[in-house]
């Protein structure tokens, strides 16, 4: 076997194990960026943990096949990069689409959201989301109205028997 064979299938073995690992895959066409804009959003991913590569298609190609997700070859066609998420599952998609917002050219394609696939919508959709923390300030908050509610309720009784007794 030639040293380039085995070169591509150790990149296709490399792309393979960050799909199995990845809790989110983000694809993007990064067309029309400049050096500079692609340089600030790799440093926005990067500090949020998530790995941003370029890859040919044909590897990436190779690798979705591999580790049944051949639906992700239907997205792969022009330059593509693709970002990898092995903890946050909405980061990657919330950066991206932030960063999409101000910089046109960034298209989000599609993606992989713990092992499914999801179109450009659904990515969107995940981005909007609150963080956890403020997913669990909200549920905290549902949790304590009834609480609070019975308190004041209370509060207004004994006012209101203290006021007829006085």
């Amino acid at each position: 076997m030639s040293k380039a064979v085995e070169l591509k299938q150790t990149v296709v073995q490399e792309i393979a194990e960050k799909f199995q690992d990845a809790a989110s895959v983000v694809v993007v066409d990064f067309r029309g960026l400049t050096v500079q804009q692609v340089t600030e959003l790799r440093k926005q991913l990067r500090e949020a943990g998530v790995e941003f590569k370029v890859y040919k298609n044909t590897l990436v190609r190779r690798a979705a096949e591999e580790v049944g997700h051949a639906e992700l070859n239907s997205v792969l066609t022009g330059p593509n990069a693709i970002a990898f998420s092995k903890e946050d599952v909405i980061a990657p998609a919330r950066i991206i689409n932030n960063f999409a917002k101000e910089n046109e050219q960034l298209v989000i394609k599609a993606g992989l959201i713990e092992g499914t696939f999801a179109n450009e919508e659904e990515i969107k959709a995940l981005a909007e989301l609150p963080s956890r923390d403020g997913l669990l300030s909200m549920l905290l908050s549902v949790l304590q109205a009834p609480m609070r509610n019975f308190a004041l309720a209370t509060k207004a009784v004994a006012e209101q028997k203290e006021e007829q007794g006085a």
